[in-house]
């Protein structure tokens, strides 16, 4: 049995040298009993075998994927004993299976990953909970102002988490010292060491200022005491200056929330009758008579038929003359026209307004409209990205499209794009095998099919977009027959 013997704190180098001697000399893991240098197995006194030595066992060259490297060296600052050997086994298993680390299910790769995520945990724990008090200058002493604190984490993250500290706080000198190690920072050279440090006793003029901000801000009404328990354990609160008010503030919780109950306001704000006039002055909106677009448009602002209702803006109804010939139909509405609550006022919609002026249509003799009524879209940070609709989402919006289609009585319907297509057929043909041609409709009218002027603005190839340019321009033009 050999008996390799570590340090054990949080010295990746110390175990990856052991292991990759004894991986060269195919020692198998069960063969391997790991010691830590101070659970009363000193180097002279345990009795294993030791290690060879990398010369001994060959040229060491282990090659692993890069993946299970990060993953040690998250795992050997865990603060497990078992630590050691159970990375030796992926290892070992690892020239075997070099695709180890992508099966989640198995009971060393999970439990590896259990082990990294409490190492990482604790660095975000250290990042978040540090609390430096400063320290005086010398009497007539000048220079850069120093800092000390003091946190006890769980596992050996001291070095893991300096290079952290040293980016945030590089204009002041400072010292982070823990039970499991210390760092230290003077403007120009970032020291860390592993051996446990003493707790000092300091305080500072911001003890108190912590105690009056965390008393203001504490909400008896929102107290969970095992979320409070769970996200800041008792060996965070008890090194900041606030802990001492948090048994007080628990235990009066309940008589603070009766009193703020009792002290709610009763009566309106001085300022309520001025909200009150200004919305009585405001004018009623005029009746508009049924079986109107008015009426119709009206209706649809309050639609709920499908979800989209909730994230977009408003509804985006049609536009145009009531009695107009040439109906237009598109996808749905974008972001400019989700905001502007008209349907197309954004860059697509500026590129078929120039289309039509182009081939000289009036954009105010046509009935603009959209298959789908609100914006559909998901956050990418703070931009808001188009969505096609599903078929569930434009068989539910069909309904008003109908409806408009009813009261317009238009003689030519042109779709532009597959969703719009799909909403006036209820079929799937390609777009690509019926565009540039007349349909036939119900009622004697006739159903056009082009591109959505937006598949225009998608186009990188410069030869391609000017080619489909001009032929959606030679689509446009002809509806000029319609006028």
């Amino acid at each position: 049995m050999y008996g390799p013997v570590l340090e054990g704190r949080g010295d990746f180098g110390e175990w990856r040298d052991a292991a990759r001697a004894a991986l060269a000399a195919d020692i198998r893991p069960e063969t391997i009993d790991w010691r830590l240098r101070d659970d009363g197995a000193g180097l002279l006194d345990f009795a294993g075998e030791p290690l060879p030595t990398v010369d001994d066992a060959g040229n060491g060259q282990v090659s692993v994927p890069a993946s299970f490297v990060a993953l040690a060296q998250a795992v050997i600052c865990h603060g497990d004993p078992r630590r050691f050997a159970l990375l030796y086994r992926l290892l070992w298993r690892l020239k075997r299976d070099r695709a180890l680390l992508q099966f989640k299910s198995d009971p060393d790769v999970a439990e590896a990953r259990l082990l990294e995520k409490s190492v990482r945990r604790d660095c975000h724990k250290m990042t978040a909970f540090v609390r430096f008090k400063e320290l005086p200058l010398p009497q007539g002493q000048g220079g850069r102002r120093r800092f000390v604190a003091w946190f006890e984490p769980d596992h050996f993250i001291v070095e893991r988490t300096a290079a952290f500290f040293q980016r945030r706080f590089t204009d002041m000198d400072w010292l982070i010292a823990t039970p499991k190690g210390s760092a230290q920072w003077d403007g120009s050279i970032l020291q860390t060491s592993r051996e446990a440090a003493a707790k000092p006793d300091l305080t500072d003029e911001t003890d108190e200022l912590w105690r009056t901000y965390y008393a203001n801000i504490f909400n008896p009404a929102r107290l969970k005491i095992k979320a409070m328990t769970a996200e800041m354990p008792k060996r965070y609160w008890k090194n900041l200056p606030e802990a001492d008010l948090i048994p007080g503030l628990v235990l009066g919780a309940e008589a603070r929330v009766l009193e703020m109950a009792a002290r709610a306001a009763s009566q309106p704000q001085p300022f309520h009758h001025r909200l009150q006039a200004a919305a009585a002055a405001r004018e009623m909106p005029q009746p508009v008579p049924d079986g109107t677009l008015a009426s119709l448009a009206r209706e649809a602002g309050h639609c709920t038929r499908c979800p989209l209702h909730c994230s977009a803006t408003q509804t985006v109804f049609g536009s145009g003359p009531e009695d107009a010939e040439i109906m237009i139909v598109g996808e749905q509405p974008g972001d400019h026209e989700d905001l502007a609550g008209k349907p197309f006022v954004g860059p697509a919609g500026q590129l078929f307004d120039r289309t039509l002026a182009d081939v000289g249509i009036e954009r105010k003799e046509l009935y603009v409209t959209n298959a789908v009524k609100h914006f559909k879209y998901e956050m990418r940070g703070k931009r808001r990205i188009h969505q096609r609709p599903n078929a569930g989402e434009v068989e539910q919006c069909r309904w008003w499209l109908n409806q408009e289609i009813a009261l317009i009585r238009p003689k030519l319907i042109v779709a532009m794009g597959a969703t719009a297509l799909y909403a006036l057929t209820g079929g799937k043909e390609k777009l690509s095998e019926i565009r540039s041609r007349p349909l036939p409709m119900e009622e004697g009218r006739t159903l056009f099919v082009t591109v959505h002027p937006s598949y225009l603005l998608r186009l990188a190839d410069g030869q391609v977009k000017e080619a489909e340019t001009m032929r959606f321009k030679k689509d446009i033009s002809f509806i000029r027959i319609f006028e």
